[in-house]
């Protein structure tokens, strides 16, 4: 599918494409969760009610990360037992496709890594303390959290619509570098970032409603 707009095949509404790279997308008007099957999208569920969060990104927000312009494009939603987050799926301006991370006012960036040489530690066996190195950086794991798959929304680089738990690694540098490892799938992914500053990101198009800042 080499075009931006599609038919949804539920409801036949359009479905505008942000990035024309998304395996994944859900519909506006009939809330169906689609999937991209050559040039066909295929309904594959309906997207839940997601529950209301205090987050000011929402999706077509925009912002600057490296120096180079981004766009929210979809969103992960997860919770634990601490609360909630999100997962922001943004694409840069490059083409490059990346995570925006808001969890209770604490925000990072981060990317996809390509294979490392050695092998990612399996799922189970990481604790906190531990020590691994990537990229030429010695990072330590600062904690370990089992969280709840709650929905998604608008469009994303892969398949996600039929999780349930899943867990998380996370990992720091001494000198503000993170690491996460993913568990959600059947072999562990390694997403390498940084925490940034809210003000930093010059993000526009947000949400407005009472009581924020």
């Amino acid at each position: 599918m080499s075009e931006r707009v599609a038919n949804c095949p539920n409801c036949g509404a359009p479905v505008k494409f942000l990035w024309s790279s998304a395996v994944q997308t859900t519909c506006e008007y009939c809330h169906s969760i689609l999937i991209r099957r050559d040039l066909d999208l295929e309904r594959v569920g309906v997207i839940a009610d997601l529950p209301p969060d205090s987050s000011p990104i929402q999706i077509a927000g925009e912002g600057v990360y490296g120096a180079k312009p981004f766009v929210v494009v979809g969103r992960i939603l997860y919770e634990y037992e601490q609360g909630g987050w999100n997962e922001w799926h943004v694409i840069f301006n490059d083409g490059r496709s990346g995570w925006l991370s808001d969890a209770q006012l604490e925000y990072a960036v981060s990317f996809l890594s390509p294979p490392q040489p050695a092998p990612l530690p399996v799922a189970g066996s990481v604790v906190c303390g531990n020590k691994f190195r990537w990229n030429g950086l010695t990072y330590e794991v600062t904690s370990v959290t089992r969280a709840h798959y709650k929905g998604v929304q608008g469009e994303l680089p892969f398949e996600y619509w039929d999780k349930s738990d899943v867990s998380f690694a996370d990992l720091r540098t001494t000198d503000g570098h993170f690491a996460t490892l993913d568990y959600s799938d059947e072999k562990p992914l390694l997403f390498l970032g940084e925490a940034v500053d809210f003000d930093g990101l010059q993000l526009k198009n947000l949400r407005e409603f009472e009581g924020w800042r």
